[in-house]
């Protein structure tokens, strides 16, 4: 268990080092228009990259979560034991602290480095309202957030289902995080993933900490809204010789 928690942290910390560390440091590189910023484009794309190469890298050790959300979601589909729900919860939020400390202390390296709190998507995080980068308000954010979260729990679990094709699952679920993100990083700069809400949260102000219950909340019901509908998909799968059950 411990070298599986220690896997989850590592795994989170990368996810919201790489992801969110994009967002902060390369989004905008060299100001607006400046064709060295890698965008809207380019931060889904790190946040993919994270998924996909933490899961290759570490997914044989702890099952490459990185997510409350989808620690939940597995539970919900049968495919994780409640029991170990609350230890990796605690590892994925604490790697994604530790990855907002880093990623903080190496922003400021960078004469005149400032984090404006009612700025929208402030340090990478995320918001409603006037917090939201396209300003969309809470009923949005929560219904995105929601259907996000389950559409990405239905991707993980049929990749990574006994019938699905060995060895492709962290591209299927890395290119599914990149596509989420450009759906949803103008509604709510993208969480699904509660750890990464948290571990930017901290560091970018009130506002975003006042917030942050939705990014708990939505995420989570979304992963099991996901799982529910997976677990009861899978019932009526083709058997091994593509004959329906």
């Amino acid at each position: 268990m411990i070298r599986k928690l220690a896997a989850e942290f590592i795994g989170t910390f990368w996810l919201v080092l790489g992801g969110c560390g994009s967002a902060v440091l390369a989004a905008k590189f060299g100001g607006d228009g400046n064709p060295l910023g890698i965008g809207l484009l380019g931060v889904s794309l790190a946040f993919g990259l994270t998924v996909l190469t933490g899961a290759y890298a570490l997914g044989h050790i702890s099952g490459g979560h990185f997510n409350p959300a989808v620690s939940f979601g597995l539970w919900a589909g049968g495919r994780f034991p409640a029991r170990e729900l609350v230890p990796y919860i605690i590892a994925q939020v604490l790697g994604g602290i530790f990855a907002g400390f880093i990623l903080f202390h190496i922003a400021s390296g960078t004469p005149g480095f400032a984090i404006d709190p009612n700025a929208a998507g402030a340090f990478a995080s995320n918001g409603y309202g006037s917090h939201s980068p396209g300003g969309y308000g809470i009923n949005a954010a929560f219904l995105t957030e929601i259907v996000m979260t389950a559409m990405f729990l239905i991707v993980i679990l049929g990749a990574t289902h006994a019938r699905a094709p060995v060895g492709f699952a962290p591209i299927a679920i890395g290119l599914a995080l990149t596509l989420i993100h450009l759906i949803s990083i103008p509604v709510t700069n993208t969480s699904v993933n509660p750890a990464r809400s948290t571990g930017v949260a901290l560091f970018a102000g009130q506002v975003a900490m006042s917030q942050l219950w939705l990014f708990w909340v939505a995420p989570i019901a979304g992963g099991l809204l996901g799982g529910v509908i997976y677990r009861w998909l899978g019932q009526y799968g083709p058997d091994v010789k593509g004959v329906p059950r």
